[in-house]
């Protein structure tokens, strides 16, 4: 038969569980609420009313986050690992925080819409937080640090196919997915139990009162309002944050995939009276109802609901009994916790129990003949050195393997080197040969240009001499025609036109110059005006050919 103590601690309250399995058999032998202003203390009364001095004792982890990750579902358990690290790493680039200050850990679920990738369920707190969690319980037997959002599933009576919700809502709250018995999805909720009692306390100045407040309010459905009275008063501290848990998990609810089941409501707030009735409004196909621990049988001397305000306790006590996910325990283990049993000695031999009848002392003696305590010792030690034989040779043999296999690496990195510098000299080379090519094929594009353009000039003086003899009048003569190459606004290369012209008569001259615009024979067409030279009158007219 085993035990464990679980504990489930907040700002003023601890809840707590102590959890026995005798085989495939559960049984809560205690448990209760403890408010406090000094945390020590409390444990110390916790512990001792509960004979749990030499028992593993189990505790939620505050303040953790929780993020998701999608990965191929064909990566084998290395490169998942590296591959969850690079993604938390680059989470924490982006929000700009220290990844080493961190504790992380993370479970693996099936992606529901992509069957081939697989969902990462991945929790992180900060390491200072686990350190001073430890340093509270120095003087206990801490067996595991785990979160609230995936231990509380422990007590969850969970069918086959079956997919159903829990919301916790302790001093803030979790909603806890659950698909095919394997937890899906954890959302995080700062509203919670916190907010209502401390609104309480604030009236009442009182945490246990305020707790006793909740516990004896009543929620009225929409059926019985005209029942409220005035000994519902504190129901306006707690109706907002119910409303704002509620409304979440309906977002939830609705945007999501999975066809759920059920709800269940567990933690401070589902003490309060009606309160499954109450999320039963906002939900049509989802059966709501308060968590009752599985194994839990109804006893005439328990009142059930007592069992139901301290089911995260129990949750975490059967973690500690093994239950659970447990690789989301953030409790390192001690070399102590490592050793098999058999090779465990107790120290606490030494301590007294206050309730207990006697302390046990243990007392060795080298004189004289052994007793069977001081045989049994001896045995161990002579264990423990052949042990210590055995692992020193290994300890050997290991180190002569690593140093062979760290200079056959070596002498594979230095020919993985020789390759990599004969491969960048051929990729010189190819450059060299790639810029050669390019210059070549600049060359020939440039004389491509330089032939169509010659081509093109080539047979635009006898289009624009054909040209103007169709459109020139009878009383105009050309006098010279020159062609010149130029440059357009937009950097384009043209020929430039500039004819001389004379007539007797001025008119002429002018409808010379707009046959030329009015035909396209030239663009841009330009004239200087008529200089009479004796008989004739003279212009110079330019244009670009089109």
């Amino acid at each position: 038969m085993s035990s464990c103590l679980g504990l489930y601690i907040e700002s003023n309250v601890i809840k707590y569980a102590k959890v026995t399995k005798d085989r495939e058999t559960l049984k809560v032998e205690s448990f209760g609420m403890k408010f406090y202003e000094k945390i020590g203390e409390a444990l110390n009364q916790i512990v001792s009313e509960t004979f749990s001095y030499n028992i593993p004792i189990s505790v939620n982890l505050s303040e953790e986050m929780y993020n998701y990750f999608y990965m191929f579902s064909l990566l084998n358990k290395n490169d998942l690992k590296k591959a969850i690290d690079t993604e938390f790493e680059s989470y924490c680039y982006d929000k700009k925080v220290n990844k080493n200050a961190y504790e992380t850990r993370y479970a693996l679920s099936n992606d529901i819409d992509d069957r081939d990738k697989i969902k990462v369920i991945h929790v992180s707190t900060n390491k200072a937080t686990i350190t001073k969690m430890l340093q509270t319980l120095n003087e206990y037997k801490v067996s595991t640090i785990t979160p609230t959002g995936t231990v509380i599933a422990n007590i969850a009576s969970i069918k086959q196919k079956e997919n159903i919700i829990i919301v916790n809502m302790e001093e803030t709250t979790t909603i806890t997915s659950i698909v095919n018995q394997k937890i899906y999805n954890v959302d995080k909720l700062e509203e919670g139990a916190g907010e209502v009692l401390s609104k309480i306390v604030t009236k009442e100045n009182s945490y246990s009162k305020a707790y006793e407040i909740c516990k004896n309010s009543t929620i009225y459905t929409m059926e019985g309002k005209e029942l409220q009275d005035e000994e519902n008063e504190y129901l306006d501290y707690i109706m907002p944050t119910l409303y704002k848990i509620v409304t979440r998990l309906q977002d939830y609810v609705t945007n999501s995939t999975i066809k759920f089941d059920k709800i269940y409501l567990t933690g401070t707030l589902s003490v309060i009276n009606n309160i499954d009735l109450y999320f039963q409004e906002f939900f049509t196909t989802e059966k709501c109802e308060v968590l009752k621990p599985y194994f839990v049988t109804e006893n005439i001397k328990i009142n059930i609901k007592d069992y139901i305000e301290v089911n995260s306790a129990i949750a975490i006590g059967m973690q500690g009994l093994g239950y659970g996910i447990k690789s989301m325990n953030f409790k390192k283990p001690s070399f102590t916790d490592q050793l098999p049993d058999w090779l465990k000695l107790d120290v606490s031999l030494g301590k007294k129990d206050s309730k207990a009848k006697s302390g046990k002392k243990l007392n060795l003696s080298l004189s004289g003949k052994f007793d069977m305590t001081e045989r049994w010792l001896t045995r161990v030690a002579a264990g423990v050195f052949m042990l210590t034989i055995l692992y020193s040779g290994l300890a050997i043999f290991l180190n002569s393997s690593i140093n062979d296999k760290i200079a056959e690496t070596e002498e594979l990195n230095k020919f993985t080197d020789a390759q990599i510098a004969l491969a960048d000299n051929d990729i010189n080379r190819i450059r060299a040969k790639a810029n050669e090519y390019d210059q070549l094929t600049n060359n020939l594009k440039d004389i491509e240009d330089q032939i169509q353009a010659d081509m093109k000039a080539k047979g635009a003086i006898p289009n624009l001499l054909m040209s103007l003899a169709s459109a020139i009048p009878n009383d105009v003569q050309i006098t010279e025609i020159n062609t010149t190459a130029g440059v357009d606004e937009n950097g384009d290369s043209v020929q430039k036109i500039t004819l001389k012209a004379q007539s007797k008569y001025y008119d002429e001259l002018g409808y010379f110059k707009a046959k030329i615009q009015e035909d396209n024979i030239l663009n841009d067409v330009t004239s200087t005006q008529g200089q009479k030279d004796g008989d004739f009158v003279k212009v110079v007219i330019e244009g670009v050919l089109p």
